[in-house]
């Protein structure tokens, strides 16, 4: 026998899909200042072009101290944050998610701190861990994720898919689970800004695009 709560299930979840928050994109379409809403934090060369008909967030940085980071300027909590990341081999590079700024700390130079979802194109193949920048390091590597350490590809387009609940951050590259973790951390922070890292080194060149977010 059907059951006479199916209907109204179905129409409740239709709902709540329909009343769902989109997805919004984080630097477009305003291409006439489209970092105004963002804040560059280090040396790298942070540039909005257009490639093959696409519009795309590129950052190079050469013979750098720092890491540097385009920061935005709102923070956000509870999202979950799609893009597609390309990084060239040798450099190394990172999503920043609630994550916080002193930009008068390291005599003006300014520090940032908070949770990274790594872009890796060493051998190591850490791309999508979860690091944490500024404090305690790495939270949760891919040493025991070969399946996520096989799926990026350097120097090609990447698919990333970044979600934070609470205390429970979650990634997935190429649509393949890489990270689960939940932060017990006594001074954890469920709020904070996005930022896209252009690391410190000889040489860092890596491109976004495609990037959109959706709060929960």
């Amino acid at each position: 026998m059907r059951s006479p709560l199916l209907p109204s299930l179905a129409l409740a979840c239709l709902a709540l899909a329909c009343t769902a928050p989109p997805r919004a994109s984080l630097l477009a379409p305003d291409l006439d200042a489209p970092l105004a809403d963002w804040r560059i934090l280090g040396d790298a060369r942070f540039t909005y072009v257009t490639e093959d008909g696409a519009e795309l967030l590129h950052g190079h940085g050469e013979n750098m101290p720092r890491n540097s980071f385009l920061v935005s300027e709102a923070e956000y909590g509870d999202f979950e944050l799609e893009l597609d990341v390309r990084i060239q081999p040798g450099g190394n590079s990172g999503v920043q998610v609630r994550s916080h700024v002193d930009w008068a700390a390291d005599g003006g130079h300014g520090r940032l701190w908070g949770y990274q979802v790594e872009v890796d194109s060493s051998e190591r193949a850490w791309s999508a861990g979860l690091y944490e920048e500024g404090r305690r390091g790495w939270l949760a590597d891919l040493s025991e994720r070969p399946e996520a350490r096989a799926a990026f590809v350097v120097g090609e387009w990447n698919h990333y898919r970044i979600r934070c609940e609470g205390p429970r951050l979650r990634t997935w590259v190429n649509g393949v689970p890489a990270v689960d973790f939940t932060d017990t951390a006594p001074e954890l922070s469920l709020t904070g800004h996005l930022a896209f890292q252009v690391h410190g080194g000889q040489l860092a060149d890596v491109a976004w695009r495609n990037i959109e977010l959706r709060q929960l």
